[in-house]
Formats: structure tokens, sequence, C-alpha cells
């Protein structure tokens, strides 16, 4: 793949012929980089964090919650079951998020950003009142159809930046499915069964009938409030939508979105088609690498998860809900740190391509470290209380952090390949079709591999 891409971008920057004029400009970006445009990346910024929060505050609960629907006899088959919900989310994003991004080549993007953020919103609330497995089943289908826009999302940001930028724009986006990640677990674990948890202050009958109705609500209002700031602040960046508002008198900001004003007035081509999308090598190459990397990533969570929550004497960890959702903050939090102190030097300082493969290489790794805290839970476990002593739980949560560390540092996979999908677009009003293909490859991956763990 690295090959592939580093013969394309050889000839051609962003879809485009190079030639001594375009690499002069590209000169002048990179000596004064365009300023970001503040208010609509903040907006952007705070619909990315939506997503992670409403797909992972459900994980430190969801083997709790199916037990105490009594769906199952055999309590080996709760990972099943757990199984089944997940991969429902990833399913329905599968089937939704190339049609979302399609939509947004057509009506816009603002649009779709905004009604596919305020359905995962009204999901994620309904999730924490669901009574059976049918009704979790029907949430989190719900919750992944409208999470498919995340392809706009990112189609948003490479229109919002221009080459001089995305080295600082990128990271600071990337960092927000980490804070996510840390966000999403901490409410979901610290949240669930309030009412037996802190009965001084939410022993309400609510909370007692719906014990995951708070993690739930929480984090509904906050997604809500990602939309609120979308409506006000984020302004539309297709192209074709751009020019139109140009040709009629609206103000756009210089810097607004990947194209300027000279290339709006330019004819939008209609969106490629799929076949005509993967005709192209380089983005037939990151949608096969895409898959990969989301296949391995999202084993690795659902693993985790698993392995946490397993008795120590069966292979895992034997971690409370909470636990599990503070080894999760963990986790993201890593990432957060590496997204802002070393992502910006390092996408200044690498080859993009070798980089990317360098963070796919780390996969191997971290999967062969997980049998190694096991075997630290087991030579500290006293048998006769069923506890593990202090100097054990010190080790660890110290091999818990490298093991976590490796897999974000994996993920940094992800940012690198939005960079490559905006750079080898075939053209600007295509860019929401060819990040709804890689994306596309990725929820595929992500729909299958839970099955695959279990």
């Amino acid at each position: 793949m690295a090959t592939i891409l580093r013969n394309s971008s050889d000839d051609t920057l962003c879809g485009y012929p190079t030639d001594a004029t375009s690499l002069l400009e590209a000169q002048k970006h990179r000596a004064s980089p365009t300023p970001l445009p503040k208010a609509p990346f903040s907006a952007l910024c705070a619909i990315r964090l939506v997503d992670p929060i409403a797909f992972t505050q459900v994980f430190p609960y969801i083997n709790e919650f199916i037990t105490r629907l009594n769906v199952i006899n055999d309590p080996s088959q709760i990972g099943f079951y757990s199984g089944i919900v997940e991969s429902s989310f990833a399913i329905a994003q599968l089937f939704s998020i190339y049609q979302w991004a399609r939509l947004s080549d057509i009506v816009g993007r603002r649009p779709v950003v905004i009604f596919g953020t305020l359905g995962l919103v009204i999901a994620t609330a309904f999730l924490g009142i669901s009574s059976s497995l049918a009704q979790i089943l029907w949430a989190r289908s719900l919750a992944g159809f409208c999470s498919g826009n995340v392809a706009v999302i990112h189609s948003v940001l490479g229109e919002l930046t221009d080459s001089s930028n995305q080295a600082l724009a990128f990271p600071i986006y990337a960092l927000f499915w980490p804070l996510g990640a840390i966000v999403g677990p901490l409410i979901g674990g610290s949240l669930s069964n309030p009412a037996s948890k802190y009965p001084d202050f939410f022993n309400f009958r609510i909370l007692r009938t719906f014990p995951y109705f708070l993690p739930c609500i929480v984090s509904a209002l906050l997604g809500l409030f990602g939309v609120v700031l979308a409506y006000f602040y984020l302004h539309e960046t297709l192209p074709r939508k751009r020019r139109l508002s140009v040709s009629q008198g609206a103000r756009v900001p210089d810097s607004y979105g990947a194209t300027d004003i000279q290339d709006a007035a330019l004819p939008a081509p209609p969106p490629p088609s799929i076949a005509g999308l993967l005709s192209n090598p380089v983005i037939r190459a990151l949608s096969t690498s895409g898959f990969a990397l989301c296949f391995i990533a999202t084993a690795f969570d659902v693993m985790f998860v698993l392995f946490c929550y397993s008795p120590i004497e069966a292979g895992g960890l034997s971690f409370s809900a909470s636990q599990i959702g503070y080894s999760l903050a963990v986790a993201g939090a890593i990432s957060a740190s590496i997204q802002m102190v070393f992502m910006p030097t390092l996408l200044r300082t690498f080859e993009i391509t070798k980089f990317y493969t360098f963070c796919m290489a780390l996969w191997p790794c971290t999967f062969a470290a997980l049998p190694f805290l096991n075997v630290l839970a087991r030579i500290g476990l006293d048998t006769g209380t069923g506890s593990i002593d202090a100097g054990s739980k010190v080790k660890i949560w110290a091999t818990i952090a490298i093991v976590l560390g490796l897999s974000r540092v994996g993920c940094l996979a992800y940012s690198i390949s939005m960079i490559l999908v905006k750079e080898h677009a075939p053209n600007p009003s295509s860019l929401g079709s060819t990040n709804g293909l890689v994306q596309f490859s990725m929820c595929l991956a992500r729909a299958i591999a839970p099955a695959f763990v279990r």
C-alpha cells in the first residue's frame, strides 16, 4: 500500500496534477499556514465527540445489563449476546454510511451532520429505558444508522482545512475520539446503577426501574449540546453549496474549506460511483487497509473488555464495571496525550505512508501482551479471599497502561487514513463519497470483528 500511495503522490496532489506553479503555491502555504476557522472547527469537534461517547458508554455495563434481563441461563453465553449488541451498532452504521456520504454530496454536509447526530441522541436516550434484548438491539441499531454520518463529518474537516494547516487540525480533531473514549466509559461505569451506588442522591423510582438510564441520558444531553453548536456555528462546506452562497452574495470565510473561492467558481463534477472510486488503486488500497485496521482495533477493544470481565481462573482479570470503565478511560487518556503532544510533530517529520505502516505493525505486539496480565493476576491472587494483593494490582495497572498505550499508538493510523483520503480524493466535490467508501470498509470490519472474537 505504501508503494501505491507514494507513486500516486508523486504525480498528483489532492487528485490534481502538480506543476511548478502549484509547487510554489504549496511552499507559500507551508511558510504561512492558513488560519483555522475557530467557531466551525470547534463545533465540528463537539459533534465528533458525540459518536465515541454514545458508542463506548455502554461497554462497562453491557454484560451486566444483559444478565439483568434474564435472557440466558448459561453465564458463558453473555459474551455472545453482548457481541450481538455491539455488532448491531456497527452493522446498522455499515448499511447507512455510504448513503449518508452520497446524500451529503447532493444536499450538503450541514443538514446530514445535524440530523444524523440528533438521531443518535434520541437512540442513546431510548437505550436507557430498554427492558428487553429486542429494545436494546433496536436502540443500538438506530444509533449505528444515525452515526453513519461519520464519513460526512470527516469530509467537513477536509473541506475546512488545506495542506498548510492539516498537521495541526487533524490531530486536534482526532483527539476527540479518545476524549470520547475517556468520557464514555467513565459515564457508563460511574453512573450505571446509581440508585445502588449513590442512594443519597439518586434513589428515584425511574433509576431503580431503569438502572442504566442515567448514563444514557447524560450521554444524550452531551450529544444534544453538540447539535446546538453545529446548528449555530457549523456552516456549509460542500463546494457546490458554497459556490451557490457566493453567487448569492453570502459571506464565506476566506479560509473556509479545502477549496478556495476560485475553486468554487468552477463547475462541480458529479459524484463518482462506487465502481469509479474502486478503479482508483489508491482508494482501493485505503479501503482494504482501513478494513484491516478497524477489524484489528475493534477485535482488541471487544477482547479487552471481555478479558477484563472474565474470572481470573478463566483467563481474565475479574474486573467490575467501574474498573473496566477506568481502564478504558486510561486508554483514552493515553491516546489523547499522544494526539496532542506527539502527533503534529510526527506528521511534519515522517513520511506519512511509512508512519501509517509503523502504526499497523504495532498490533501483533499489543495482542501478544494480553496473556501476561492474567499471569500477574494469578500470581497475586489470594485463593482464600479471591482478592489480589496490592503489589500485584500496581503491576497489573502498569502493564494495562503499556498494553493500552501500544493499542492507542496503533490507532493513530485512523488519523493518518483521513489525511490520505483527503489527499487522494478524485476531486473536492467527491470527498464525501470517497470518505464514505473508506468508512464503509471500516464499518464492515467493525460489524464482523466482535463475532470472530466472541
